[in-house]
């Protein structure tokens, strides 16, 4: 059905119904829940070229989608981007994405922008410092931030876990159970919640008067296969780690493997905490060691991004600009005391 002839169906002119259905102030209420109504019964979908030239809006959400071989296929990304998903369907939005390399990400978001397409942007991979922050300054059109750059000024909106709290929390629970002697899995390098975990984590050892060895410390993509290697070259080191820290559950179920090839107990031998994002096939529950985690979910956190640009380009201000996140600490069998 198009809308010469759900107009027709309902008496009414074809400017009254798109107006009805766009949000317009004028059209009374009565009418326009007649118009929604019909709509819904007929299954009638407005077009979007025509809706976009009518409202000057495109009801959709911009996205540069890093294109790099140490990203592609990441479950965690596809999880975040399932939950914004879930929001945009319950608005009638839609995802515009652009692809590109990661040092053309500035000029691919310069051109989505300039397509008119999009009627608001959301930024994934932070890196620090990031040109796209201040790109997004020079432009009108809402954008949002999926973590946040380093240092203390942070002048744009967001939304970011607390991942520097997050593993300072894990490390001080493993120096409690008398641990010493720490590896790191952690994410990409280049990327700012990489860089907090890691800071999180040096905090807490500092304090203890203790460090990071280089040599235990992997900064890669977050992978199962990555943190097989990773780990089975962390037990080789004279002196192997008794608790380690990953970044992601999925780096976690790498480093059990070559902790169970090792012929090591988790939990006796060596203690791991990983961070879990809540990937919905990979629950750290479920292992046969369940883990100890800092926990907070990737999908919850696409949906709020969703939630916050919908609203505003509804012209909602009540919903905050930025938001810190803090990841729960769930303790579990994988965490023990040193070993002797």
């Amino acid at each position: 059905m198009n809308l010469k002839q759900l107009s027709d169906r309902l008496g009414l002119s074809q400017t009254t119904v798109s107006r009805a259905l766009n949000g317009y102030p004028e059209v009374s209420e009565a009418t326009r829940e007649r118009v929604l109504k019909a709509a819904q019964q007929t299954g009638y979908k407005p077009n979007k070229a025509a809706q976009r030239l009518a409202t000057g809006k495109a009801k959709s959400i911009g996205l540069v989608m890093q294109s790099a071989p140490d990203l592609g296929g990441d479950p965690h990304f596809s999880e975040f981007l399932s939950g914004l998903a879930e929001e945009a369907v319950k608005h009638d939005f839609h995802f515009v994405m652009a692809p590109a390399s990661p040092d053309d990400e500035v000029n691919a978001l310069k051109r989505l922008i300039a397509s008119g397409y999009v009627d608001a942007v959301f930024l994934a991979h932070v890196v620090d410092p990031d040109p796209r922050v201040d790109l997004m300054r020079s432009c009108s059109i809402p954008y949002l931030l999926h973590g946040r750059t380093m240092g203390d000024v942070h002048d744009y909106p967001y939304l970011d876990i607390d991942n520097e709290g997050a593993f300072y929390t894990a490390t001080k629970l493993l120096l409690q159970l008398g641990h010493k002697r720490f590896a790191l899995l952690n994410g990409i390098e280049r990327f700012t919640f990489a860089m907090r975990r890691k800071t999180g984590a040096e905090k807490a050892l500092a304090e203890a008067g203790l460090k990071l060895a280089p040599e235990l410390v992997q900064h890669s993509v977050m992978s199962d296969q990555v943190g097989f290697r990773a780990m089975e070259r962390f037990l080789a080191h004279p002196e192997r780690p008794t608790a380690v820290l990953c970044a992601s559950t999925a780096l976690a179920l790498g480093a059990v493997r070559a902790i169970n090839k090792a012929g090591l107990k988790l939990g006796r031998d060596i203690s791991l905490i990983a961070h879990d994002d809540v990937l919905s096939m990979l629950r750290p529950e479920s292992f046969s060691v369940p883990l100890t985690t800092t926990r907070s979910s990737l999908r919850a956190a696409g949906a709020r991004i969703g939630q916050r640009l919908i609203a505003r380009l509804d012209g909602n201000a009540d919903l905050p600009e930025q938001e810190l996140w803090e990841a729960e600490l769930i303790v579990r069998a994988s965490t023990g005391p040193a070993p002797a």
